[in-house]
C-alpha cells in the first residue's frame, strides 16, 4: 500500500513536469511565431517591421544570440543563418533587411577578411556589424577598414548590443568605449615621444639615434642618411653627450621607448 501510493505520487509529479514543459514550449512557440524568425521558414509578422540578418556558423550560439536579442522586446526580427549563402537563399522569406551582424566568435577580423568583405559587399548599402570575442583595437580598425558599420565585443552586456545594433541602423557607426580609450592613449604617448626626441635631437640626430637603435653598423647609417661616415661619428658623439652615454649600447638603451616599436 506504501509502495503504491508512492508510485502514484511519482506518476502525479510526472504529469505536472510533463504539464509544465508542454506550457513552456507552447509560449516560446507563440512568442517566436508572432515576433521572430529562426532563418528556416517564413514567419507572420506585423507589416512595416524590418529584420536583422545574424549569420553564426555556429547553431548553438546562433540561437543563444538571437533569443537573448528577442528579449529585449526589439522593434526589428531577428532572422538567423549559418552562413551567407543561406541568408542569400532565404532572404525572400522575411520582412525587408534592415542589417547585418556577422559572428566572429574567437576568429579574428583579420583572419576573416575575406569573409567580412564579402558580407560587406553583399549587403550594398545596409549596415554591416562584426561581433567577436576579441576587443583588440587593431582587430577593431582593421574591421572598419573593411567596410563594416560597428564591432561588439562580446564582453558588453546585450543591452548595449541592442543599442549598438540600433545605432547602425539609425547610420551611425558603434565601436567599444575601450577602443576609443586605447586610440587616445596612443596618440598621446606618440605625442609625448615625439616631444622629447625634439627637444634632445636635432631631425639628423633623431634618424641617426633611431638606426642606432635597431643596431646598424655606421657605414649602413652612412649609406641610408646619404652622409658621410665621419659625419655619422660626429652625430653619435653628440648623441651620447646629449644622454650622458658612453656607448652606441647605452644610447639604444635610454631611447628605446622614445621609439615606436614598429619602426624600420
Amino acid at each position: 500500500m506504501m509502495l503504491s501510493t508512492h508510485t502514484g505520487l511519482g506518476l502525479e509529479r510526472q504529469g505536472m513536469f510533463r504539464s509544465t514543459e508542454r506550457i513552456s514550449k507552447e509560449e516560446t512557440d507563440n512568442f517566436d511565431d508572432e515576433m521572430q524568425s529562426d532563418g528556416n521558414g517564413p514567419v507572420e509578422v506585423s507589416e512595416g517591421l524590418q529584420s536583422v540578418a545574424l549569420i553564426d556558423n555556429r547553431t548553438l550560439r546562433r540561437e543563444c544570440l538571437r533569443r537573448s536579442l528577442v528579449s529585449q522586446r526589439i522593434s526589428w526580427v531577428v532572422a538567423g543563418y549559418g552562413s551567407v549563402e543561406e541568408w542569400s537563399t532565404s532572404e525572400d522569406l522575411h520582412p525587408p533587411l534592415a542589417a547585418i551582424v556577422f559572428h566572429l566568435g574567437a576568429q579574428k577580423a583579420t583572419d576573416a577578411a575575406d569573409q567580412i568583405k564579402k558580407i560587406v559587399s553583399s549587403a550594398g548599402a545596409l549596415p554591416v556589424i562584426v561581433l567577436a570575442d576579441s576587443d583588440d583595437i587593431v582587430q577593431i580598425v582593421s574591421a572598419l577598414d573593411y567596410g563594416v558599420r560597428g564591432y561588439i565585443p562580446s564582453s558588453v552586456s546585450i543591452e548595449v548590443c541592442v543599442e549598438a545594433i540600433n545605432l547602425a541602423l539609425a547610420g551611425g557607426v558603434y565601436v567599444p568605449a575601450s577602443s576609443v580609450f586605447a586610440i587616445r592613449q596612443s596618440i598621446t604617448s606618440d605625442t609625448s615621444r615625439n616631444s622629447r626626441l625634439v627637444e634632445l635631437f636635432t631631425p639628423r640626430q633623431i634618424k641617426v639615434a633611431d638606426a642606432i637603435r635597431q643596431g646598424k653598423p655606421n657605414k649602413i647609417i652612412a649609406y641610408e642618411l646619404n652622409m658621410c661616415e665621419s659625419t655619422v661619428k660626429v652625430h653619435i658623439r653628440n648623441i651620447m653627450q646629449k644622454l650622458k652615454a658612453t656607448n652606441r649600447t647605452e644610447i639604444a638603451y635610454k631611447i628605446r621607448d622614445l621609439f615606436p616599436s614598429d619602426t624600420a
